[in-house]
């Protein structure tokens, strides 16, 4: 049996620091502050001086919490982090206001369906197989990482706006949303010490207004278009999102609104599945034996003829690749809520307002949940006795209420992508090469993802 590969994390040392010391690990990404027991703890407690933090790590606990919806609403922390780039849109609220802005987004979400969105996912996986050709030809390595954030927000791009997207837009998003992610991530560290962290808020507004820049005036032409003059083609989310009515009032969203919507769905759309890809080829090409499996899985379902969704469905392997990936990897690795009422929850007795966090990241690597949880293994999910933790430890989506609703476009995307690349390039990690994770709002490597890519 070929030995299983071990892809880098956070070595966790064996105890607790002290205040000073989690501080300064932690002050670039939050998984370099765990230590080992965070990995096997029931539920832990960590006291800061601006705020008490729980995370539950128990399977029950992390069903309770995710399945309690205005029980347990997203943390304010949070919702103060994401505001300069999302606003009040339908990640960030919370109670009635989510549930009618839920009502009014949810019709725009039948343009992801699979079967419409499937041509638009391999016409952008064709165009990144063409970068990666021009950027290969020297025979150096190619920097994945922006390349991922280029076809996943492409993908979004055609169904959000039916435009596709060109390389210099795609090139502010990703430095934009790198430059977004380190200043709001130092404003929550320093808010947690209890340090005022209006510098790095004020900052951070910046790299938000270069994204929205990117979107705005495709907003605001169609949203004028529309109630201006009755516009209303063409027939895609943004358009389903001008047209959404409340479903009390009938009032529509403002301008302002379905930029913060669209502002949402770009995010979520783009960033997660960015993070999924380029740490799935990475692993790829960190196994040679199981990325010629794929390749063979793939050339015997697609031969040379385009990807089509029924394809993908019996793609078992790229199936497994998406999944592994997402265990080890999940791009939104802690999942914030606020206690809004005094309880008990196991040994601890929690106050309004508390930090309660479910952890992917630490629930996803217990080794009471997985055998091997820090390898790269996507054949676990085809063996029987990971049935039931496939069910109850893998919810890289969320779970309950609040569940990704663009889970299965996210899925189909991802698959595309990997498949495309696999069938037309092998792919390898230049020698010494090892990335580092870290995480912020996603996790990404720390200084990009170079790889050898050869044409098959």
């Amino acid at each position: 049996m070929t030995d299983l590969f071990t892809p880098p994390y956070p070595q966790p040392p064996k105890s607790k620091r002290g205040l000073i010391k989690r501080f300064l690990r932690g002050w670039h990404s939050w998984i370099h502050v765990l230590f080992d027991k965070s990995y096997t703890m029931k539920m832990g407690e960590i006291r800061l001086p601006g705020r008490t933090m729980y995370i539950a790590n128990e399977l029950s606990l992390v069903d309770r919490i995710l399945r309690g919806g205005t029980a347990f609403p997203k943390h304010s922390e949070l919702v103060r982090n994401l505001d300069p780039l999302i606003g009040n849109s339908v990640f960030s609220a919370n109670g009635a206001d989510w549930e009618s802005q839920r009502a009014m987004v949810n019709p725009a979400f039948a343009h992801t369906a699979l079967g419409r969105s499937m041509p638009l996912m391999v016409a952008a996986a064709d165009d990144l197989l063409a970068r990666i050709a021009a950027a290969a030809q020297a025979g150096k390595p190619v920097d994945i990482d922006p390349m991922m954030t280029h076809v996943a927000a492409d993908i979004i791009f055609r169904t959000l706006f039916s435009e596709t997207l060109d390389e210099a837009r795609s090139n502010i998003i990703h430095t934009a949303f790198g430059k977004f992610q380190r200043l709001a991530h130092s404003a929550s560290m320093l808010r947690l010490y209890g340090v005022p962290a209006g510098w790095f808020e004020r900052r951070s507004r910046g790299p938000a207004r270069a994204i929205h820049d990117v979107f705005r005036p495709i907003v605001e032409a169609r949203y004028d278009g529309f109630h201006a003059r009755g516009e209303a083609e063409p027939r895609d989310i943004l358009q389903s999102l001008i047209e959404a009515k409340h479903p009390e009032t009938g009032a529509p969203f403002t301008c302002k609104q379905v930029m913060e919507q669209v502002s949402t769905i770009f995010l979520a759309g783009h960033e997660t599945s960015a993070s999924t890809m380029t740490w799935a080829l990475y692993m790829l090409a960190e196994c040679a034996h199981i990325q010629d499996r794929v390749r063979a899985e793939v050339a015997n379902l697609a031969e040379d003829r385009p990807l089509t969704a029924a394809m993908l469905k019996d793609m078992g392997q790229v199936r497994n690749i998406f999944k592994e990936t997402l265990r080890l990897y999940p791009p939104v690795s802690f999942l914030p809520r606020e206690v809004t009422c005094p309880m008990d929850m196991r040994d601890k007795h929690l106050e309004t307002g508390a930090m309660l966090v479910v952890a992917p990241w630490l629930t996803q690597r217990n080794k009471d949940n997985w055998t091997c949880p820090h390898a790269f293994d996507p054949d676990r999910f085809d063996d029987p006795a990971n049935a039931e933790m496939t069910k109850q430890a893998w919810f890289p989506f969320g779970r309950g209420p609040r569940v990704c609703v663009g889970a299965g476009f996210a899925q189909q995307e991802v698959m595309t992508v990997i498949a495309s690349v696999v069938r037309a390039y092998r792919i390898a990690v230049p020698q010494g090469f090892k990335p580092e994770p870290i995480s912020r709002l996603t996790i990404r490597p720390r200084t990009g993802m170079p790889l050898l890519f050869t044409p098959t």
